[in-house]
């Protein structure tokens, strides 16, 4: 009973095994094997129901059938029709052709309507009559036409006519009649007329008996009807209580039935799942049961099974589950026709499950794998029984500048970002590998199986981008980065212990490296390691002994030429290691948070000693975002001005872009507090970072910095930094801000940001970094500064030595380039070379430059390349560029005052 509700189309056939021609969801079984396949006999649209209707939508295909008789009388006999019997043949063939039109008429009356008879006269009757009729006329109009021939030719209509209006006994007959009356039109005998009648009294019967024939089958499908409509009705009302499901499959496991509610919870139409494999219904994972009781394994064994768990292919939000029973059916010959079965939602139960596991296997935050669940799998991949198996890589991460979202915005915040980010590692990695959360802001990937490092550094690379984009938090924008450290199994370890250490190892070189970067393990690192922590305890040292310094470098008036500050850059003299670089030491106060209290010294000392300066002199002071992030800082900066008795306007804190990371009310309390002290803000390395022009709408600046990046490489020709230099003045002078270049080395550049109209310059073009002493003595000889410098940055040099050619007029010298940079090189192997003298510099075999001599001294000389050479992605020389055409060496010239190197 429950099977009658599967079909819900009235007197539909059953789409099983036992009805290979179900056609409404079972399309295949239309081009099966072994059956004929008459394409041109199927009806193009909707079929009529051959025991109540009398027109076949397909009878159009009896008119190039008569056109093919017609033909072939013609063919045989020689001749042609005359104008009567082609004019009834064309008006045969047009009725015919509108068949299907007559048909769909005719289905919108009911199947008793006596209007039916005179449609199905027009439409079968009247064109085989008017065949019949020219046909007839045709052969007694023409003396080669046999009548024999014509009888045969109505014979083979009669066949087609039977086929096309399948079972419809009323309209076959009608059909006979109407050709056989036509062909007797020439000769109404008493006996034809007999025969013609007694056809016509056949058809009178058969159209009773096929009317009577109706009637009952109407009755008897009205009561299929009646009794499907129960049984659905009884599955809808359990179906609808969401008790449960019911499915069912042919022999090929595609889906012939499935309730309703499965076809709304995967947000499609009912019809569109028949067909479909059954097994997409699901989301199935080798690994979540064992091999031997996976659903595909008992459909593909036919072997019933109960309550097996599978997750639901739904687009909701939340993972639905469901418990599927199922058992194979068989026919009375047991052949399997396919499976049958049910199924329950186990969504509420299965949550109720996962949510105590998940307080042990899951970071309650993210919803990542926990520190626990990420080394239990990674044991597991470790001690795999095959060997080729253990292979796998280790992702350590950790995010830049996350705690600094954290002091600005609040612990939510943090949160929500740390949310965001979860989210970000889980698609980037998506099935490569697992991911998991350690705890903090500290993640982990475990990739399995062997991985080539330029891979694995693809998809760190990847991560770090997508970790790097901005982040919306409470409709803050924020961006923070991501370091990245990788360690393999078996070449960095074997051990759990072994492969987590030497990856967090990876982590510190990355974010030693600068952050925002990616590092492989190496055995160097145990020792870096080392270094690092050796590096931390003597900066401790070094604070407790007072051995930090500050050094300032001049920053002078674009206009006068007058020095009118110094900004204060911290130096540390290692006692065994001399003068470090910032950056090597700087990243380890920030981690160990002695930045804080470095900062803090930094502004003192600078206060102290600008006590000691001309009044027309200020100083500027690097503040950490860790300093601005501390409410105390106004009250750091106030008695610093206090003990050294300066006016606050000398003293100028230089803020970089990242304390804008966490833009909220604290950030504009911050600068109010700062400005009401009266000290002078200062926008350092602008463009570099956070880069919204927002802040400053709000952010009181008197200057911003350029930074040295901008500046460096202005002057060569088709860069863009000076457009970018000319736009920040121009912001700068419309919102009333000074403008400081820094890293000016050359004359070109100084020229350049005058004309650009900076207001001051900072860079070796005036002065390098100078001690306390040395500002004091340089400050005695007045204020003046005067540049000094070459005049134009020369591109960088590649030092080698690579054998080449040199020709110049017709003659071949053999030499030696030292170096060689992209607009010159110096050579090596000729003596007296005339400035001014060209030659063609053979590269390689199919590369030869055009190059003119500028010096010469003994058997050395440089030479500048008529062309500049291509660069490859590493910055190197291309001495084989892509581009074709090689140039041709000059001809002619001072032969003779060329000599080879003896």
């Amino acid at each position: 009973m429950a099977r009658k509700g599967f079909n819900k189309l009235p007197g539909a056939p059953r789409e099983d095994a036992q009805n290979p021609h179900a056609p409404a969801t079972r399309p295949e079984a239309q081009n099966r094997p072994g059956i004929p396949n008459f394409a041109f006999l199927r009806p193009r649209g909707p079929s009529s129901d051959p025991l109540h209707f009398f027109i076949a939508r397909r009878w159009e295909l009896m008119a190039p059938a008569m056109v093919c008789i017609m033909v072939g009388l013609g063919v045989v006999s020689h001749s042609a029709p005359g104008r009567l019997p082609l004019a009834l043949s064309f008006a045969a063939m047009l009725l015919c052709l509108g068949a299907p039109l007559l048909a769909t008429v005719e289905n919108r009356l009911h199947h008793r309507s006596w209007k039916r008879y005179p449609l199905m006269l027009l439409a079968v009757a009247m064109p085989m009559l008017l065949f019949g009729v020219a046909a007839a006329q045709w052969t007694q109009d023409t003396a080669a036409l046999d009548w024999r021939l014509t009888v045969k030719g109505y014979g083979i209509l009669v066949l087609l006519a039977t086929v096309l209006l399948d079972r419809r006994l009323t309209s076959i007959v009608a059909a006979t009649v109407g050709l056989w009356a036509g062909a007797a039109a020439h000769s109404a005998s008493t006996a034809t007329l007999g025969m013609l009648g007694a056809g016509l009294g056949i058809g009178l019967v058969v159209a009773m008996r096929q009317a009577r024939l109706g009637a009952e089958e109407s009755a008897h499908r009205a009561e299929q009807e009646r009794e499907r409509h129960r049984a659905e009705e009884l599955l809808r009302e359990y179906e609808d209580t969401g008790q449960g499901w019911f499915w069912e499959t042919d022999r090929r496991g595609c889906i012939a039935y499935v309730s309703p509610r499965i076809a709304e919870l995967l947000d499609t139409e009912q019809i569109q799942l028949y067909g479909r494999p059954f097994l997409s219904l699901f989301r199935l994972r080798a690994e979540d049961h064992d091999s031997e009781r996976t659903l595909a394994f008992h459909l593909s064994t036919r072997s019933s099974f109960q309550d097996v768990t599978v997750r639901a292919a739904t687009n909701e939000k939340d993972e639905r589950w469901w418990s599927i029973n199922g058992r194979p059916v068989l026919d009375q010959f047991h052949n399997f026709l396919g499976f049958r079965g049910s199924g329950i939602d186990l969504t509420e139960t299965r949550k109720s499950q996962q949510h105590v596991t998940q307080l042990a296997r899951f970071d309650s935050l993210t919803k990542l794998a926990n520190r626990f669940q990420m080394s239990e799998w990674l044991e597991k991949v470790i001690n795999s029984p095959r060997i080729e198996n253990r292979a796998c890589a280790v992702f350590l991460l950790d995010l830049d500048r996350f705690k600094q979202v954290n002091d600005t915005m609040g612990h939510p915040a943090g949160d929500a970002l740390l949310k965001q980010v979860a989210e970000r590692l889980r698609v980037t990695v998506a099935n490569m590998g697992r991911v998991g959360r350690l705890g903090g802001d500290e993640f982990q990937v475990i990739l399995p199986g062997y991985h080539q490092h330029e891979g694995l550094g693809h998809l760190a690379r990847r991560i770090i981008e997508n970790l790097s984009q901005p982040y919306s938090i409470d409709g803050t924008r924020v961006i923070i980065g991501a370091s990245l450290g990788i360690a393999m199994c078996p070449e960095d370890g074997t051990t759990v212990e072994t492969l987590i250490r030497n990856a967090d190892l990876a982590l510190y070189a990355a974010k030693g490296g600068g952050r925002g970067r990616h590092h492989f393990y190496d055995d160097d690192l145990h020792s870096d390691a080392r270094e690092r922590q050796q590096l931390e305890q003597d900066l401790r040292d070094a604070i407790d002994a007072g051995a930090l310094e500050l050094h300032y470098q001049p920053q002078v008036h674009t206009t006068t030429e007058k020095i009118t500050g110094f900004e204060a850059l911290l130096r540390w003299k290692h006692p065994k290691h001399g003068y470090l670089s910032p950056a090597k030491f700087v990243p380890v106060a920030e981690e160990t948070g002695l930045v804080a209290e470095i900062g803090e010294w930094a502004l003192r000392k600078a206060c102290s000693d600008l006590a000691g300066w001309p009044h027309a002199v200020r100083v500027a002071v690097n503040v950490s975002p860790l300093q601005f992030a501390n409410t105390e800082l106004p009250a750091i900066v106030a008695r610093a001005i206090a003990d050294s008795g300066i006016d606050p306007g000398r003293l100028e804190l230089e803020i970089t872009e990242s304390v804008f990371l966490g833009e909220d009310i604290s950030t504009e309390a911050m600068f109010s507090a700062l400005k009401d002290v009266g000290v002078r803000l200062a926008l350092d390395d602008f463009g570099t970072g956070y880069s919204s022009l927002g802040y400053l709408k709000k952010a009181p600046f008197d200057k911003i910095k350029i930074d040295q990046s901008f500046v460096r490489g202005a002057t060569i020709e088709g860069s863009r930094n000076g457009a970018i230099i000319s736009s920040i003045v121009s912001l700068a002078e419309a919102l009333g801000m000074e403008t400081t270049a820094e890293g000016v080395e050359t004359l070109d550049e100084l020229d350049l940001v005058r004309l650009l109209g900076c207001s001051h310059v900072q860079g070796y073009i005036y002065e390098k970094s100078l001690t306390s002493a040395e500002v004091v003595a340089r400050l005695e000889r007045g204020l003046i500064a005067v540049a000094v410098g070459p005049r134009s940055a020369r591109a960088p040099r590649q030092t080698m030595l690579r054998k080449v050619v040199l020709e110049h007029g017709g003659h071949i010298y053999h030499a030696t380039i030292r170096n060689i940079s992209s607009t010159g090189a110096m050579v090596e192997g000729l003596w007296n070379v005339p400035a001014e003298t060209q030659f063609g510099i053979h590269l390689a075999d199919d590369n030869v430059v055009l190059a003119t001599a500028r010096w010469c001294r003994e058997d050395r000389m440089g030479v500048e390349f008529v062309r500049p050479l291509e660069l490859d992605a590493t910055g190197g020389v291309q001495f084989t560029p892509a581009r074709a055409g090689p140039e041709s060496a000059p001809e002619g010239g001072d032969a003779g005052l060329l000599r080879k190197a003896g």
